[in-house]
């Protein structure tokens, strides 16, 4: 299906394309992903892990008691922690005390560290990474660090302005409609079939592919 043809479905759901524009998400500006310092992404995919499967708004709440627990999360730092700092933070009331969840900062740390080892900082390597090849950025961010396997990278990623999809209930549901995906949603075939439904919308439309993934998924639901 020509993709204008769900533009204009979304518009009219949302009432016109004027109410449709103000909804899409904000894409960082050029340089913007090189300028943060790298203790700001680990912050991020933090804040996003303990977001999953929790109430966003309670995380967002106590966010301020996070920086301050987890030091500012400098990646040099908590790649290397003693696992009695782990411990302690387990018990710490300014935080949302889930072990499991504080255990994956020294992972996602070095995997920071060792891209900004490589690229010149985290910010360079992700703005490198071209948004025709999402799929493989998410494997790589399943592969090399923790809990970030479903659509917790994804999020992380449209949080800080990185231009690319997202793999919501309603977008699944649109590219299912549409016959764009038949395989099991977190696997390398979905996310390699969504894929190549967004950049043929991007080479049809010249969108982002932030704005073709929001606008698909006005197109269902209510």
């Amino acid at each position: 299906m020509a993709f204008s043809r769900l533009y204009d479905q979304a518009a009219a759901r949302k009432g016109g394309e004027s109410a449709l524009q103000s909804l899409l998400p904000r894409i960082a500006e050029p340089g913007e992903l090189e300028a943060l310092g790298d203790d700001r992404y680990l912050s991020e995919i933090t804040r996003c892990i303990f977001k999953a499967g929790f109430v966003w708004r309670v995380i967002d709440n106590k966010w301020p008691g996070f920086e301050a627990a987890f030091d500012g999360f400098v990646p040099l730092y908590w790649q290397q922690v003693p696992p009695e700092v782990i411990e302690a933070l387990a018990k710490d009331e300014r935080i949302v005390r889930n072990l499991q969840k504080i255990r994956t900062l020294p992972e996602n740390a070095r995997m920071i560290v060792d891209a900004a080892r490589d690229k010149g900082s985290f910010g360079r390597f992700l703005a490198q990474w071209p948004s025709d090849d999402q799929a493989g950025l998410l494997l790589w961010f399943k592969h090399n660090g923790s809990r970030l396997g479903g659509n917790t990278a994804q999020y992380f990623l449209r949080r800080m302005g990185w231009d690319g999809f997202v793999l919501s209930q309603d977008v699944i549901a649109a590219l299912r409609r549409d016959n764009l995906l038949d395989a099991t949603p977190g696997t390398k075939k979905a996310l390699m079939q969504a894929q190549a439904a967004f950049n043929d919308w991007h080479r049809e439309t010249g969108l982002p592919y932030s704005h073709l993934s929001k606008i698909l998924s006005f197109t269902v639901g209510d």
